[in-house]
């Protein structure tokens, strides 16, 4: 009965997006506070694609605070997504559908439904790309708003800035700014965007005072920033984060640290003054981030959006004390990366001996694979957390304590099936992206033993047909459907559970809680690596 079940909800879901795809010729109009907008009605659903929410940042704005958009007479199309911000070609997942790539990049884009009115008040999520601050897009398919929008939810998909344009701090730009801060203003943009729906979502259908904010990755260290940020965190009513947070090991940069890197690449364009940054080039800005040293600018604790670090700023409980979803994936990191390419518990010993030194033995008490065969999985395992899932795990742990509201912990663990075969079997890497011999061929990718970074996106939003890459199974959408239920509820009610879910308890505080464990055996059961982070927790508060 299981397998018929899933069968038919397979095919009811591909005959729900091959009708989606069916688009027609009506056009919808909104008014904005900024003007008229013209979408477009994709059978069922109302979209509107680019959407500028701010002043183009380029010129002497680079580098500046987001100012708000100018006013437009008559009606602006709005049946294309904006361009994408500034960034270089690095993760091979991304399927951008955006207008080219420009500095000129903050537009949001908006899915209701087509019947809602601005009286309906129907309840809104703001979703972050992922992409470690440096790539991304709110055009690529796995974030698209179709799939929510069906469920009476209004979407919204928001660009910001990138890389050095989103990050960069510097003692001038301190120097100039009325706050003597610099850095953030990928982060700024964000909040821009949150302050655009608050003002405008009501004309779409949505209710301002029920906008819940999500993303993975790079999105969610966002949330985990707008919910600590005095600038943002009274816009939200709720939270989702998808792996990561701003509460892990060196997940932040004190201002003066940053603005030093920032002065060494200044110093690497020969450019001794604002002006001449600013003159220069996009292109050739985004080009010297590619040399050794700058691929990375780091969110600063700048003195403004975060007057002191976000650790301290929820274990203070000035947060957002709004109700989280948050969780991570089984296998978020590959232990190859901290044993190379030998898998013996000699190796695996020495590893950690080098990286953690007196404490080394500490960790390989609660990190400890009993024979060779198990170390490739404890060694996943520590580079996972290492990586992502520490950092996610204190940020729930945390908000349970202080935030005065639910918090809910899943931990990921259904795997992607093999990639169809028109795509050439290619293995992928953390970020998702296909990894490719030195002659450009795949490789052949093994069986997936875990769920790895980024890979349940489109299970949660209802987007795996968008994605062709991978050959999707009836029990695919049947993982689906449970993960998507999960989220839609809690962005209707602050609570993930619901009719046809299992149940699932929020986190208590500070105790060993329940977390929904999600696969095709979805369950609560009690949370089985609290060991781990406790430890990770203790060996961060000492340095």
């Amino acid at each position: 009965m299981k397998k018929i079940f899933v069968a038919m909800l397979a095919m009811v879901q591909l005959l729900v997006v091959a009708h989606a795809q069916t688009t027609t010729d009506n056009s919808i109009m909104v008014t904005t506070a900024n003007g008229k907008l013209e979408g477009v009605n994709e059978s069922g659903v109302r979209s509107f694609k680019g959407i500028p929410f701010a002043a183009p940042p380029v010129g002497d704005l680079r580098w500046k605070a987001p100012l708000p958009p100018k006013n437009w007479t008559g009606v602006r199309q709005a049946t294309k997504f904006g361009p994408r911000a500034m960034q270089l070609p690095l993760f091979g997942d991304m399927n951008f559908r955006s207008d080219g790539m420009s500095e000129d990049c903050l537009y949001l884009n908006v899915w209701t439904p087509a019947r809602s009115a601005s009286t309906d008040r129907l309840p809104v999520l703001v979703y972050f790309y992922g992409g470690g601050f440096v790539a991304g897009d709110g055009s690529e398919p796995r974030y698209d708003g179709l799939a929510l929008a069906r469920r009476g939810i209004v979407t919204v998909t928001v660009n910001y800035r990138l890389t050095v344009f989103g990050f960069l701090a510097h003692p001038l730009l301190s120097a100039e700014s009325p706050y003597h801060g610099s850095g953030n203003y990928g982060l700024m943009d964000q909040t821009a965007a949150l302050k655009w729906v608050q003002q405008n979502i009501a004309a779409f259908g949505g209710d301002p005072k029920r906008v819940t904010i999500a993303g993975e990755s790079a999105g969610s260290f966002a949330v985990s920033a707008q919910m600590a940020s005095p600038l943002s965190k009274n816009l939200i009513a709720g939270a989702i984060g998808e792996s990561g947070s701003l509460l892990g090991m060196n997940s932040t940069m004190p201002l003066a640290t940053a603005e030093q890197t920032g002065l060494k690449f200044s110093d690497s364009l020969s450019a001794k003054s604002l002006a001449a940054l600013r003159a220069m080039p996009a292109e050739q800005v985004l080009k010297a981030t590619a040399k050794p040293g700058f691929g990375r600018f780091p969110v600063t604790v700048d003195g403004y959006f975060f007057p002191t670090s976000p650790a301290s700023i929820y274990s203070a409980g000035q947060q957002a004390h709004v109700p989280l979803l948050a969780g991570w994936n089984s296998m978020e990191g590959n232990g190859a990366s901290i044993t190379g390419n030998e898998s013996t518990k000699a190796s695996f010993t020495s590893a950690v001996q080098k990286l953690y030194g007196d404490g080394s033995a500490d960790i390989l008490k609660v990190y400890q694979p009993a024979a060779d065969q198990d170390v490739r999985v404890v060694a996943n395992e520590l580079a996972s957390d290492r990586f992502i899932g520490f950092g996610t795990w204190k940020w729930t742990d945390l908000h349970s304590q202080t935030g005065k509201s639910a918090v809910y912990r899943y931990y990921y663990q259904h795997p992607r099936p093999a990639m169809r075969a028109e795509m050439g079997n290619a293995t992928t890497g953390l970020a998702g992206g296909v990894i490719k011999n030195s002659d450009s061929t795949v490789k052949k990718a093994p069986p997936a033993t875990g769920a790895v970074h980024s890979a349940e996106i489109e299970y949660a939003l209802g987007n795996l047909p968008g994605n062709r890459v991978f050959d999707w199974q009836p029990e695919d959408y049947f993982v689906s459907s449970i993960m998507e239920n999960f989220f839609a509820n809690f962005i209707k009610t602050g609570n993930p559970n619901g009719m046809g879910v299992p149940n699932w308890p929020a986190v208590k505080n500070n105790t060993a809680a329940e977390v929904m464990y999600i696969g095709l055996q979805t369950g609560a059961a009690t949370e089985k690596t609290r060991d781990r982070y406790l430890l990770l927790d203790k060996m961060s508060r000492a340095k």
